[in-house]
């Protein structure tokens, strides 16, 4: 946490903007496009692309401090874990995003209100999308042997699964058949999730359940590949 999330924030402030100009200008840019009609599902999709960038980015953390520091290797030799070593850095990640996450819970607390039910929903579909990308980020970063490799997967990543599916805005904007292929997406489940318990997509519950099975399943495939693909000790 100090060395990749304090330190750098207190040191270099600028970085402190690119952690809440990302999820917000694109909240802007919808809510202006629609006259601020999608403003809530436009918060909520914000918080999705905080979650899954934050653990995304973990991946070229983790690369440049494996390859420039040879941080990784000091670690293998001593008695800490990886799945330690993973947390701690994942936990780093959510401080270097506290910002963007400030801004974005205020607004959701003044423009969507959500009660205690909605608050626990929201909440679990976020922590599953932020395990999701860490593993997944953790998992890359092991491979990789170049930190420029590393930003290049982080920003096409970030675009495939928290840019072009529907989370800014619900998923029946989309016309057929092109909203099938945002089922590709594990984004696009949380989204649905997400805008359904806050009252803006409405779904059948058997649509729910599966949506609730997918994001599930998706996570705990990409945690298991992660711990049982993820080079550690022979990198």
């Amino acid at each position: 946490m100090l060395v990749n999330a304090i330190y750098e924030m207190k040191n270099y402030p600028i970085v402190l903007i690119s952690t809440v100009i990302s999820p917000l200008s694109l909240l802007a840019v919808v809510s202006f496009v629609s006259r601020g009609k999608l403003f809530g599902t436009a918060i909520e999709g914000g918080l999705i692309m905080i979650f899954f960038s934050s653990g995304i980015a973990l991946q070229s953390d983790l690369s440049h401090l494996k390859n420039d520091f040879k941080l990784q290797d000091m670690v293998v030799s001593s008695p800490t874990s990886s799945r330690l070593y993973m947390g701690g850095m994942a936990l780093a990640e959510i401080v270097y995003s506290i910002p963007g996450l400030v801004i974005l819970i205020v607004l959701a607390g003044i423009y969507l209100h959500p009660s205690l039910l909605q608050t626990v929903v929201l909440s679990i579909v976020l922590l599953l999308m932020f395990a999701m990308s860490v593993a997944l980020g953790f998992m890359l970063s092991t491979f990789s042997n170049d930190v420029v490799q590393s930003y290049a997967f982080s920003r096409l990543l970030s675009l495939l699964f928290a840019t072009l599916p529907p989370v800014y805005y619900p998923i029946n904007y989309i016309p057929s058949p092109f909203n099938y292929l945002a089922y590709l997406s594990p984004t696009t489940y949380a989204a649905e999730i997400m805008h359904s318990a806050t009252g803006f997509l409405n779904i059948s519950s058997s649509l729910l359940v599966i949506d609730w099975v997918v994001l599930s399943a998706v996570t705990g495939i990409i945690l298991f590949i992660a711990v049982k693909k993820t080079r550690w000790k022979d990198v």
